[in-house]
């Protein structure tokens, strides 16, 4: 009998205020998904910096269909260099095969890459690890026949982590302040309705219902804004994944962010969060007014 009046009653207060109600619930919703949006980026940078580990300081990557001397003189040249500490060639096949590891949540994307267009490259840990010898010995490969391009894990990996520390910065800031807006517009919303209801509460409290019986509503009011503003912000993300992911590894400019990648388990964590921060932006700002009402 509770129950029903529990729900009967939160379905009541979210039609009566649904100007303001759908405008909490939409600012939840986008600061969700700013939210989400930071975890996503911070995830596929981890990932995509995850093959640079090991000591690896520069990949030469080859043309698409250099011959088998030119990459032999490179190789020989390498394994001969006083100056390579360990070097290790990609060939297409390892290259494919890497490529499937790294989408394996995306099948189409793997099966629209032909393993003829990847190119082939050298993984390569210099002796001195100094960002100065580094980029010298790189680019005296830069120059060798069919050689594409050389990219330095030092410099790319920082720059790529720079941007994504500083956007991850600047989404998390906007994204507090949407949420403490989100929470302000659910409290805002739940005063409303219970202002609207004064006299039925006051009645109530006459006849004997306890102050949680009256705010139980209330707070499910507040909870249910959170959770659709979540679920929301988590369909957004499901939807914008998979074309963030089609369009970065056709970045050839930049072949680091080929490997951005965020898999089924770290999108099942960021939207379990979401929820889970959804719902609490809802309660407390539900309870907050609440307390308030029923303590006047």
């Amino acid at each position: 009998m509770k129950a029903e009046y529990y729900v009967r009653e939160t379905a009541s207060n979210l039609g009566r205020n649904i100007t303001i109600t759908l405008a909490s619930i939409m600012t939840v919703a986008v600061s969700l998904a700013l939210v989400g949006a930071s975890l996503m980026l911070r995830s596929g940078v981890e990932n995509a910096t995850r093959r640079w580990q090991g000591g690896i300081e520069f990949v030469i990557f080859m043309q698409s269909n250099p011959s088998q001397e030119q990459v032999e003189a490179v190789r020989t040249d390498l394994e001969q260099s006083p100056e390579v500490a360990k070097v290790e060639y990609v060939d297409k096949k390892a290259a494919y095969e890497e490529f499937k590891a790294l989408f394996a949540d995306s099948p189409e994307l793997v099966d629209s890459v032909d393993p003829e267009t990847l190119p082939p490259s050298f993984r390569v840990e210099p002796v001195n690890k100094e960002v100065d010898a580094v980029e010298a010995l790189g680019k005296t490969y830069s120059t060798m026949s069919g050689v594409n391009q050389v990219v330095f894990a030092s410099k790319t990996i920082r720059l790529i982590q720079q941007l994504s520390s500083r956007l991850t910065v600047g989404i998390f800031v906007i994204a507090a302040f949407l949420l403490g807006a989100a929470g302000l517009l659910i409290l805002n919303t739940i005063r409303m309705a219970m202002f609207a209801r004064r006299r039925e509460i006051e009645v109530m409290k006459l006849v004997g219902a306890t102050n949680w019986f009256i705010r139980v509503p209330f707070m499910l009011e507040g909870l249910v804004q959170g959770l659709i503003g979540a679920f929301l912000a988590i369909a957004a993300l499901a939807v914008f994944k998979p074309f963030f992911q089609k369009w970065l590894p056709s970045a050839k400019d930049i072949p680091l962010v080929s490997g951005f990648q965020v898999s089924s388990g770290e999108m099942l964590f960021i939207f379990g969060t979401l929820g889970v921060v959804g719902i609490l932006i809802g309660a407390i700002g539900a309870g907050i007014a609440v307390s308030r009402f029923l303590d006047v």
